[in-house]
C-alpha cells in the first residue's frame, strides 16, 4: 500500500479494493451456506419420497422407474427456476444474501478502478495489478447481469471464491501491487481502451462457461451413477447434494456453450485489435511474440470446442473437458506467460 502522510487517492483506491475483497469473502460464505442448505433440502425430499414409495408397497423395479423420473423431475424443475423471471425463481435466503453481498462488494471495487484510473490520469490497465482489477470487476459484472436472464446463483461460490483469490492474490504489495507509473509509450493508445476492454470481457464470459462446465461434470457423474443403479433397484448417492437442486447436465453444457461461443466473439475481436495495435505501434500485424502465440492458442482451443460440439457431436464430458482447457490457457496466458515470458508484451509492472 503506498505510503502517506495523509490519506491519497491512491490510498483510497487501495483501502475500496481490500473492502471489496473483504464483502466478496462474505459473499463466498454466504454462497457455501447456500449450497449446504440445498443438500439438506435435497436430502429431505428424497427421505420423504422413499417414505411414500415405502408406504406404498412399491419395490423393486418400480423402485428404479421411481428413480429415473425423479431424476429427471428434479432436473426439469431446476430448468424452470433456471429460465425463471427474477421475481419467479424460488426464495433462496443465503443465496439471496450473498448477491446481494456480491452487489455491494462490487460497488466497492469499481470504485477502487475508477479512483485508481483518475489518480493513473488513464484508464487503468497498465500492469498486471490494473488487469487484474479490472478483469475480476467485468467478471462480477457479467454475473451480475446475467443474473437478470438466468438464476445462477449455483455458480455465487465459484464466482466470488475465484475473484477473492485474483484479486486478493494481485493486491498483496509482494506480488502484482505496484504504484502508480506513467503509461508506457506504446500503450498511448485508443486501442489499449478497446482491446483490452474487449479480452477482459471476452475473459468474463469464458469464466461463466468454466463454471458451468464444471458443474456439468459433475452433474453428468451423478446421473451417469442414479442410471446405472437403475438396473440394481439401489439409490446411487454420489456427488454433493445441491447438485439435485441444479439443472441437468445437458442444460448447464447448453448454457455453458452460449457463454463460450459469446466469449468467443469478443475474444476474435481481440486478436484482430491487437493486430491493427500491433501495426500502429511496431509497424507489423504479427511478429510471433509469446504473449500474441498464446492470444492465437486460446482462440484455436474455442473454436476446435465450438466446431467440435456443433459439427462432430462431441457432447458431454469432452465438451465440457474443452472448455475448461480453453480457460485454463486463458489464467495461463495471464499470470505465466506475463509474468515469465519476455517479448515485446512485457507490461506486468513487476522488475
Amino acid at each position: 500500500m503506498p505510503v502517506d502522510s495523509a490519506l491519497s487517492l491512491e490510498s483510497v483506491s487501495f483501502l475500496l479494493v481490500w473492502t471489496a475483497i473483504a464483502i466478496y469473502a462474505l459473499a463466498f460464505i454466504a454462497y457455501v451456506v447456500d449450497l449446504s442448505r440445498r443438500s439438506a433440502v435435497a436430502v429431505d425430499r428424497s427421505a420423504q419420497r422413499q417414505l411414500v414409495s415405502v408406504g406404498a408397497g412399491e419395490v423393486g423395479s418400480a423402485d428404479a422407474a421411481s428413480a429415473v423420473d425423479e431424476l429427471r423431475a428434479e432436473g426439469q424443475a431446476a430448468e424452470d427456476n433456471l429460465n425463471a423471471a427474477p421475481g419467479r425463481r424460488t426464495r433462496l435466503l443465503w443465496a439471496r444474501i450473498g448477491t446481494s453481498l456480491t452487489w455491494l462488494a462490487f460497488l466497492f471495487h469499481v470504485g477502487g478502478v475508477i479512483t485508481r484510473g483518475i489518480v493513473a490520469g488513464h484508464v487503468p490497465w497498465s500492469n498486471m495489478y490494473e488487469f487484474a482489477l479490472t478483469g475480476t470487476v467485468l467478471i462480477v459484472a457479467v454475473y451480475l447481469g446475467v443474473l437478470f436472464r438466468y438464476d445462477l446463483r449455483f455458480l455465487g461460490s465459484l464466482i466470488t471464491g475465484m475473484v477473492v483469490l485474483m484479486l486478493g492474490g494481485a493486491s498483496l504489495p509482494f506480488t502484482f501491487y505496484v504504484e502508480v507509473v506513467p503509461l508506457a509509450d506504446p500503450l498511448k493508445s485508443v486501442w489499449l481502451v478497446i482491446h483490452v476492454f474487449v479480452a477482459s470481457l471476452a475473459t468474463a464470459l469464458f469464466a461463466i462457461a468454466f463454471g458451468l462446465s464444471v458443474l456439468q461434470l459433475m452433474q453428468s457423474r451423478r446421473e451417469q451413477r442414479a442410471i446405472a443403479a437403475v438396473g440394481t433397484g439401489a439409490t446411487a448417492r454420489s456427488g454433493p447434494g445441491f447438485l439435485r437442486t441444479l439443472p441437468g447436465s445437458e442444460a448447464l453444457e447448453s448454457l455453458a456453450y452460449r457463454f463460450a461461443i459469446m466469449g468467443f466473439v469478443f475474444w476474435t475481436f481481440t486478436l484482430i485489435a491487437g493486430s491493427i495495435w500491433a501495426n500502429d505501434a511496431w509497424g507489423r500485424y504479427w511478429g510471433f511474440d509469446t504473449k500474441e502465440v498464446w492470444t492465437f492458442v486460446i482462440w484455436v482451443l474455442y473454436a476446435g470446442y465450438i466446431h467440435a460440439r456443433a459439427t462432430r457431436g462431441w457432447r458431454g464430458s469432452r465438451s465440457a473437458w474443452l472448455s475448461i482447457v480453453g480457460f485454463t490457457a486463458v489464467i495461463f496466458n495471464f499470470t505465466i506467460v506475463n509474468m515469465f515470458f519476455k517479448g515485446l508484451h512485457a507490461y506486468s509492472g513487476l522488475s
